[in-house]
């Protein structure tokens, strides 16, 4: 259901959003499927060192989204010290020296992960096919998802105006 909702927003591939006629979301269903599938298959070809290398994977999605939120925050601080934005009540404790430590944090992660030869520096060595099959993705669906948030903006004027 989720990448239903990626794809109606032009973030997913477009037939993720297929439902049948029961509402059951059978794109996203067949590319979560193809993707375990593709375990399975990594299973066969290395089997002692198949788990190690999913959660090494998984493991970078975690750093690079947490990465990504510390430097969101770190502008968004930047920006309220400016007086371009204002910052809420609640306030990050120690901010912005709470998001340096963080980032250095999680960067010391990722340099553990190639001291441990083996999956772990395979993962390290494979992030620049992951940043560009990203950057392609981005790039493949961006027209579309500029195409929806603008179709989203002119129906809210229309609904502001009546």
């Amino acid at each position: 259901r989720i990448l239903r909702s990626m794809a109606m927003a032009g973030s997913a591939p477009k037939f993720t959003a297929a439902m049948s006629r029961t509402h059951v979301p059978y794109g996203g269903i067949l590319l979560t499927t193809s993707i375990c599938v593709l375990g399975v298959g990594l299973n066969y070809v290395v089997p002692g060192e198949a788990f190690e290398i999913v959660l090494n994977f998984a493991a970078i999605g975690v750093l690079s989204t947490w990465s990504m939120i510390m430097i969101c925050h770190l502008l968004f601080w930047r920006k309220a010290k400016a007086g371009l934005a204002t910052r809420p009540g609640y306030r990050l404790p120690g901010s912005p020296y709470t998001e340096i430590v963080t980032i250095l944090f999680l960067v010391g992660v990722l340099v553990l992960m190639w001291f441990d030869e083996g999956p772990g520096r395979t993962t390290i060595l494979a992030l620049p096919a992951i940043v560009l099959a990203l950057v392609a993705g981005w790039f493949c669906v961006r027209s579309r998802v500029n195409a929806i948030r603008k179709a989203a903006a002119e129906a809210e004027d229309t609904v502001d105006a009546s």
